[in-house]
Formats: C-alpha cells, sequence, structure tokens
C-alpha cells in the first residue's frame, strides 16, 4: 500500500509539474511575424502577454502540454485556454535564445529572440 501511494504522488507531481511552462521560454522575447510586423512576448508559467508594435496588448492563459527532444532539438507544445495549440520549438540545439512558435499545423508564426527581432533565414542561414 505505500508503495501505491508513493507512486501516485509521483504521478501527480509529474502532472503538476507539466502543466506550467517551461523555464527554458518563460520570460521576454522579441518576436516578427512573417509580414514582418514586430511584437513583444512575455512568458509566466501560466499565461504569456502578447504586446504590438503599437502598444496594444493581450493576455492569453494557456498549459504546457508536450514536450518533444530529438537530436537536442527542444519543441515544447502548450494549448491556449481557448483550445488552440501551438508548438515553441528551438531548431539549434546549442542555442535557446532564438526559435520559432508554430502553429498545429507545424507553420512557423513567430520568430523568437531574447536579444534582437529576427527573421526566419536569420535562424537557418549558413555560417
Amino acid at each position: 500500500m505505500k508503495k501505491i501511494s508513493i507512486a501516485l504522488l509521483g504521478v501527480l507531481a509529474v502532472i503538476l509539474v507539466g502543466c506550467s511552462g517551461s523555464d527554458t521560454y518563460r520570460g521576454s522575447w522579441k518576436a516578427t511575424d512573417a509580414k514582418g510586423e514586430k511584437f513583444e512576448l512575455f512568458f509566466n508559467a501560466k499565461d504569456f502577454t502578447v504586446r504590438n508594435s503599437k502598444g496594444k496588448k493581450e493576455k492569453f492563459e494557456y498549459s504546457q502540454n508536450s514536450v518533444h527532444i530529438e537530436n537536442s532539438v527542444s519543441t515544447y507544445g502548450i494549448q491556449l485556454a481557448d483550445g488552440r495549440g501551438y508548438q515553441i520549438n528551438f531548431p539549434k540545439s546549442d542555442d535557446e535564445s532564438m526559435g520559432l512558435i508554430k502553429d498545429e499545423n507545424g507553420t512557423a508564426l513567430y520568430v523568437i529572440s531574447r536579444k534582437n527581432y529576427l527573421k526566419y533565414e536569420d535562424i537557418f542561414k549558413f555560417n
């Protein structure tokens, strides 16, 4: 009985931790969409804010629903309170200071960076 209780507590802890956003993407981001428009994003543990270039802010509640790591490339799945799903992808295995936010179909919506406003080509250029 004691082993079952410990196992259940362990599963519950994993579920509770899995619902809040990862430390990897929490904090401030500069974002650029496909049209070149600039945004600022700020991720908290359970919500994030989007501010456009005119200063208008929108707040969204979310939960993290997946983590996928393949060849050291991390992708975090999030689901908004209204049911929409997105992926936060860090395509460079050695650099989590820039990435992409994709829709459920894998289409890149935003290029994100901790420091600068980047374009899609900035992430995938040849050095």
